[in-house]
């Protein structure tokens, strides 16, 4: 099995996978499709043994580690991972597939795809609800009925992120990065960097606006991937109160709003990815309403600016992935 390693900011998962999760802008829930936010920063990541007296018994049961999130915040998962070693990497969301929709399983499917392959897939910045975009990734309370979770399963008993990295089948790859010629210097490719008083401390993720992202289709096959070596961790999400309670850390500070980050003039981007497929939206993820849309449902009031952000052309930054904001 992989080994799961944690520090101040990140995962690592065996010896070639990394993740962080980046705090991000929340794009409005305006009917319109965004180009990708910018990275604001990783979230710290703490190990739930480490706080074994100050947390749940249900997450000393399930283990893993917690971020801290404000309600309503969005957030975007980085992975990092070497071109020359590639890896497979499902992701879940309160224990339904983030690709599919589907309830977890700890084995990888091809039909359809439930998975991606990193480093070709550097970043995923919500659940795959439609053709050629997603919506965004947004920390709601658990017991609301908010999450994806809820709304497809009727329940929210887990909550948070599951990642479970699949290595390739020995020999697929290699091991250790390939020879440089002489006078060059390997130059590692940038990846993607992309509230009211809770009753409860935990949180869920649901669903936010529409952001201009593909999955793409695996291009080595599911024989690939090595089944019988893999490494899992669950990410527990907290709010950013209960998170000072538990850690004695003060949480990130809020984020800028997606207008007043666009009205300064600061870049949003696109990824070239024109020669990529797209793997097709799940439908049971299509089906999922937003934060926006279930506040509709119960007669709330506007919780956030959801009136459409002009995003000028020139703002736009094609690279190869987006780049942290520094």
């Amino acid at each position: 099995m992989l080994a799961v390693t944690v520090t101040e900011a990140a995962i690592q998962i065996g010896a070639h996978f990394r993740v962080t999760f980046q705090r991000t802008l929340r794009i409005p829930d305006d009917g319109g499709t965004y180009p990708l936010p910018p990275g604001l920063g990783a979230l710290p990541v703490r190990r739930v043994a480490d706080f074994a007296e100050q947390t749940p018994a249900d997450w000393r049961e399930h283990g893993g580690v917690f971020i801290p999130m404000y309600q309503r915040e969005a957030l975007w998962l980085n992975f990092t991972v070497p071109h020359w070693h590639p890896c497979a990497v499902k992701v879940a969301v309160g224990k339904i597939n983030a690709i599919t929709g589907k309830d977890w399983t700890e084995q990888p499917a091809s039909d359809p795809q439930d998975y991606v392959v990193c480093p070709e897939q550097p970043w995923l910045d919500g659940i795959n609800a439609g053709a050629g975009f997603i919506r965004q990734f947004v920390a709601m309370p658990l017991g609301q009925g908010y999450s994806v979770e809820g709304q497809i399963t009727g329940k929210e008993t887990f909550g948070g992120l599951q990642l479970l990295v699949f290595a390739p089948r020995p020999g697929r790859f290699p091991d250790e990065p390939p020879p440089v010629p002489h006078g060059l210097r390997e130059t590692a490719m940038m990846m993607a960097p992309p509230a009211p008083v809770m009753t409860s401390a935990a949180m869920g993720l649901a669903a936010g606006g529409r952001m201009e992202q593909k999955i793409y289709p695996d291009e080595y096959g599911i024989a690939t991937w090595d089944q019988k070596n893999s490494g899992q961790v669950y990410i527990h999400i907290v709010n950013s109160l209960a998170y000072q309670a538990i850690t004695g850390e003060a949480p990130p500070p809020s984020p800028v709003s997606a207008r007043t980050y666009t009205e300064y003039g600061f870049p949003w981007f696109a990824l070239y990815d024109e020669a990529q497929g797209d793997l097709s939206p799940s439908d049971r993820l299509a089906s999922v309403k937003s934060v926006k849309e279930m506040d509709q449902q119960k007669d709330l009031a506007p919780q956030q600016d959801d009136n459409p952000v002009e995003v000028a052309t020139t703002q736009i930054k094609t690279v190869g992935p987006k780049t942290p904001m520094v």
